[in-house]
């Protein structure tokens, strides 16, 4: 009768996953909030199978990984932006300042304060550096608008940064495997920088923009009409673009995470304005919100199934470290000089939030090297937790204000387009 039961906590999560942005649209809870909750709920209760990650790591790699491959096409689609350095001020410095002093701090907080090995510390702060706004619905971008300026400067520098920083973390995470491994030697960190850093990431970019320059012509410029798929826009042909980028991507052994963004955004910049994108994205929203939940079920199952058996005041130090210090340090630290306003950079900064990527990436490296499973689980599984909870509770009044504040300042002639008006 098990199979039953959960084919009956499936549909009735997805239904709830529909219903429940309506009836909590005013109020501090999110959808990640009330799952996670439900989740620890369901795992007290007797007689359903215990959820253990650490048991069944392949199971929870690969479904960790469709949902951030999926997110990936979702970001790269609602982004009106076009690429460009100065456009993407705000991503970069998120990526290429941020990032790093966040693995590198969370790092060092994990051997000083939690007593890990240096490559189990490694692995800990690469696993939870990549941000993931889905988690909290208010600080992404909404769906693929006909105009460019129509995302402010907070939704568009949270929803670019987790679309990129979810390739640029797997370089550490691997680093973390070899010195696992491997050892600090000159011939495998030397192997790891060659293929981990510049082959894998040259193959994720190139196959990127590649793929998705091919299929962007295909769906809106094939010189054969009934190949145009984006004159009668149907939205599983992003989930087949999703698959085949990262699929391809990864047989040429690339990041295919790099790949499925920069494809995304290459289809988006082929045809901007095109109502097709607008259906796609659609599609791949409703898709991602329903897997999530069932994630977060799963996950919240989990922490009242004992993930947390193994975690220290150490271990939960770090976690909240990083969720109210460390993030909200790097990030004003990173976005100084970008066009975004202090109030703007305040709050970039503060909802870096965990998420579904942090489950993938601690599931992979298990599979790849020996490290302090228990432990490692443990601090992710409390981080996640405690940023689904903080990161959600705040995120629609603060949002709310920042948006009132940017329509108060606004010219009176300008209140109804209020994007490009920085506090």
């Amino acid at each position: 009768m098990l199979s039953p039961v959960l084919f009956s906590l499936a549909g009735a999560s997805a239904l709830v996953a529909a219903l429940l942005p309506r009836i909590v649209r005013h109020l501090p809870i999110n959808l990640p909030m009330a799952f996670l909750a439900a989740g620890v709920l369901l795992g007290l209760l007797p007689g359903l199978p215990a959820v253990d990650p650490l048991v069944h790591r392949e199971a929870t790699q690969h479904l960790t990984e469709i949902v951030v491959i999926i997110s990936l096409m979702g970001a790269g689609l609602a982004l009106d932006r076009p690429v460009g350095w100065r456009r993407w001020a705000s991503s970069w410095r998120l990526i290429l300042v941020a990032m790093p002093l966040t693995i590198a701090l969370v790092a060092i907080a994990g051997t000083a304060l939690a007593g890990l090995p240096v490559a189990a510390a490694i692995l800990l702060g690469a696993v939870l550096a990549p941000t993931d706004p889905v988690l909290a619905t208010d600080v992404q971008v909404g769906e693929p608008a006909d105009e460019e300026g129509t995302e402010d400067e907070v939704r568009f520098a949270l929803t670019s940064e987790a679309g990129l920083n979810d390739g640029a973390a797997f370089p550490v995470v691997h680093l973390a495997v070899v010195l696992a491994t491997a050892g600090a030697t000159s011939a495998a960190l030397g192997h790891w920088a060659l293929e981990d850093v510049l082959l894998r990431g040259a193959v994720g970019i190139v196959g990127g923009l590649l793929i998705g320059k091919l299929l962007g012509k295909l769906f809106f410029r094939a010189p054969v009409p009934s190949l145009r798929l984006a004159d009668e826009a149907e939205g599983f042909t992003a989930l087949a673009v999703t698959f085949l980028a990262y699929g391809v991507t990864e047989l040429l052994h690339g990041y295919g995470f790099v790949a499925v963004f920069l494809a995304a955004c290459t289809i988006r910049a082929e045809e901007r304005a095109h109502g097709a994108h607008r259906v796609a994205h659609s599609f791949i929203e409703q898709i991602e919100r329903m897997f999530t939940s069932w994630l977060l079920l799963l996950l919240g199952a989990a922490l009242a199934d004992g993930l947390l058996r193994d975690l220290t005041w150490g271990l939960a130090l770090v976690g909240v470290l990083l969720v109210v210090v460390v993030r909200p340090l790097v990030g004003m630290l990173s976005l100084a000089g970008t066009p975004a306003g202090p109030r703007e950079r305040w709050v970039i900064a503060i909802f870096g939030v965990r998420g579904i990527g942090s489950l993938f990436y601690l599931s992979y490296a298990l599979g790849e090297g020996e490290f302090p499973a228990g432990q490692l689980w443990a601090a992710v599984g409390f981080t996640i937790a405690l940023s689904v909870l903080l990161h959600g509770v705040t995120a629609t009044p603060l949002v709310r204000r920042l948006d009132e504040a940017r329509f108060q300042a606004a010219p009176t002639d300008r209140r109804r387009d209020v994007a490009d008006t920085h506090l």
